[in-house]
């Protein structure tokens, strides 16, 4: 499982760059304003990464930061809102742009967002799960609109292991449940693959 990748950006296209990783040419999928800050500066770049695996293909998302890949993931678990609409979403807003936009219910600001559409707008704004997102991370300085921008979220194994889960098929309560049950068996400083492996048992049970 690919959970980051550093390297050069060899090049860029539509919603996505190829990084160059010691010769080999990875191509993520990337917002926008991901892809307009990797072409702003020259040299070796480090991506977030987020793995989807499908019948038919392996496909990276990439992010400069976790604030984003987190408000990636939380948008993928709204029906209908799939990888590539996330992305649309990233592209037009930022993350604290769109916790504030959530949290504020601001409908037709999300309904602009280019290729979105008001019927998704309205879904992810009624979304519980975002609402329970966006909660906390929209705050008076975010935007210039009173609210702050949101708390980076830290990368930790259980985020990773849940990730991993949720790759497999696994739905994300039952990813939670799964690892949450696996780390409190675990000896303490176990790796991530022993806490993914033994979270996968778990969710077997």
């Amino acid at each position: 499982m690919i959970g980051s990748l550093k390297g050069f950006v060899e090049s860029t296209q539509d919603g996505a760059c190829v990084l160059d990783v010691n010769g080999v040419g990875y191509l993520v999928s990337c917002s926008r304003k991901t892809l307009d800050r990797l072409t702003a500066k020259d040299g070796v770049q480090k991506l977030l990464v987020e793995t989807r695996v499908s019948q038919d293909a392996i496909t990276l998302y990439g992010f400069l930061d976790a604030t984003e890949r987190e408000a990636f993931r939380a948008l993928i678990e709204v029906k209908t809102v799939g990888p590539q609409k996330a992305l649309l979403v990233l592209s037009g807003l930022a993350p604290d742009q769109l916790a504030t936009a959530i949290a504020a219910k601001e409908r037709k600001r999300l309904s602009e967002v280019k290729g979105l559409g008001a019927a998704t707008a309205n879904r992810i704004i009624d979304e519980p799960a975002m609402q329970k997102w966006a909660v906390g991370r929209a705050t008076p300085e975010a935007d210039g609109n009173g609210a702050t921008a949101p708390t980076p979220l830290p990368e930790t194994p259980e985020a990773d292991a849940v990730s991993a889960l949720l790759n497999l098929g696994l739905k994300r309560p039952e990813a939670e449940r799964a690892v949450a049950k696996a780390k409190a068996n675990l000896a303490e400083g176990a790796g991530l693959n022993a806490l993914i492996t033994a979270a996968l048992r778990e969710s077997a049970r």
